[in-house]
C-alpha cells in the first residue's frame, strides 16, 4: 500500500477487522469485507514458526487478489527474528505490516512476545524501529494500555516514542495485559494517545456494535476503530457501521440472510480445509448466525455434535423451509 493510500484509509475513520487466531482467516475476512469492513488483519503469524518453514504460518501469508486491503500481523520476542519475518511478510504484498504487542495469553506474553513487550517499553520501541528500517511498507503496532496497574500504563508516552521511530499507526486495546478480557475497556486511554501524536490511533476493546463504534470515535477523537469479538458474533456490524456513517438507519439481517450466510461460510470453510475440519471449524460462528432465529438454539445444539457437511446443509435447508411457511 502506498503512503497516500495508507493515509486515505485512516482519513475515513475505518472499521477494521481485528487479527484473531483461528478466526480472521481468508474466509472470514472475505465475508467481513463483503459486509463493509474497510480493512482486515490476518491471524497472528508466529515469527519463529514462520522462519522454520511451518506450512500453517506460510498459509497465513497468502493473500488473494480480492483479499485487500489486508495487513499481515507478526509476533515474536526476538527483534532480529521479527525483522527477518517482516521481510518475508512484505514479499507477500500486504497493505501494511502490524506488530502484535498486545496478546495477553500467558504462553505468549511470558516469553516476551505479544503484550510481554509492555514490560520493557524501551525495548519495544527499539524493536519497532528495527522493523521499520527493514521494510518499505508502513509498519503499525497493536498493543494494550500497559502491563498491570496504573503506574505500568505507558501508552501515552509509548505512542509518542513509536511515532518518533517511524511507526505509521497504533491500535490501542484499552485494557491492560493483566486484565485479559475481564473488566471494561477504558477508551479514554486511546483518546489520550491520539491527542499527543499525528499518526492514526485506532481504538479497540468492547466495540461490538455500530453504535459502540460511533460513540468510541466521538469520545476519543481516534482515527478508526477495530472490531474483534463483536464481528464474530455479528459480522453485519460492518454493514451497520457504513449505514451510520452515511446517515442511514442500520438494517438488521433477516433470518434468510443469517441462514444464507451461515451456508456460504460453511461451504467456504469446507473448500479451504478438509471437509470434516471445515465443518467443525464453522461451529464457533453458530451462536452469531443463529441468534434470534426461531428454532436456532435447537439447530445449534444439533450441529455442535455433527461434523457431516450433508447433515448441516440438510438441517439448515429444513429450518429455512419451515420458517418460509
Amino acid at each position: 500500500m502506498s503512503s497516500d493510500a495508507f493515509s486515505a484509509l485512516f482519513a475515513a475513520q475505518p472499521a477494521l477487522l481485528a487479527p484473531m487466531e483461528d478466526v480472521s482467516d481468508a474466509v472470514f475476512r472475505r465475508i467481513c469485507r463483503q459486509l463493509g469492513a474497510d480493512a482486515c488483519f490476518t491471524e497472528f503469524v508466529n515469527v519463529d514458526s514462520l522462519l522454520l518453514g511451518c506450512t500453517r504460518n506460510e498459509r497465513k501469508l497468502k493473500l488473494a487478489e480480492d483479499d485487500r486491503p489486508t495487513a499481515i500481523q507478526i509476533y515474536g520476542a526476538d527483534p532480529a527474528r521479527l525483522v527477518e519475518a517482516a521481510r518475508i511478510a512484505e514479499a507477500a504484498g500486504p497493505a501494511f505490516l502490524d506488530i502484535n504487542c498486545g496478546c495477553w495469553v500467558p504462553r505468549i506474553a511470558r516469553r516476551g512476545a505479544g503484550a510481554g513487550w509492555l514490560r520493557d517499553p524501551e525495548a519495544m520501541v527499539a524493536m519497532a524501529a528495527q522493523v521499520v528500517r527493514a521494510v518499505s511498507l508502513p509498519v503499525t503496532v497493536k498493543t494494550r494500555i500497559g502491563w498491570g496497574p496504573e503506574d505500568q500504563m505507558p501508552i501515552v508516552d509509548l505512542a509518542r516514542r513509536l511515532e518518533d521511530v517511524g511507526v505509521r499507526a497504533l491500535t490501542v486495546h484499552c485494557r491492560t495485559a493483566k486484565m485479559g478480557y475481564t473488566g471494561s475497556a477504558d477508551w479514554r486511554w486511546a483518546g489520550m494517545a491520539q491527542e499527543v501524536v499525528r499518526i492514526p490511533v485506532v481504538v479497540n476493546g468492547d466495540i461490538r456494535t455500530a453504535a459502540d463504534m460511533k460513540r468510541a470515535l466521538e469520545e476519543t477523537g481516534c482515527a478508526g476503530a477495530m472490531l474483534g469479538r463483536g464481528a464474530i458474533e455479528h459480522p453485519w456490524v460492518f454493514r451497520e457501521v457504513k449505514a451510520l456513517r452515511e446517515g442511514r438507519s442500520p438494517t438488521p439481517p433477516t433470518t434468510a440472510e443469517r441462514l444464507g450466510l451461515l451456508r456460504e461460510h460453511l461451504l467456504a470453510n469446507v473448500a479451504a480445509r478438509r471437509a470434516g475440519w471445515g465443518v467443525t471449524y464453522t461451529r464457533r460462528y453458530l451462536a452469531g448466525y443463529l441468534r434470534n432465529v426461531e428454532g436456532g438454539a435447537e439447530l445449534r445444539m444439533y450441529l455442535n455434535h455433527s461434523d457431516q457437511l450433508d447433515d448441516w446443509l440438510e438441517r439448515i435447508a429444513a429450518l429455512e423451509a419451515r420458517l418460509a411457511n
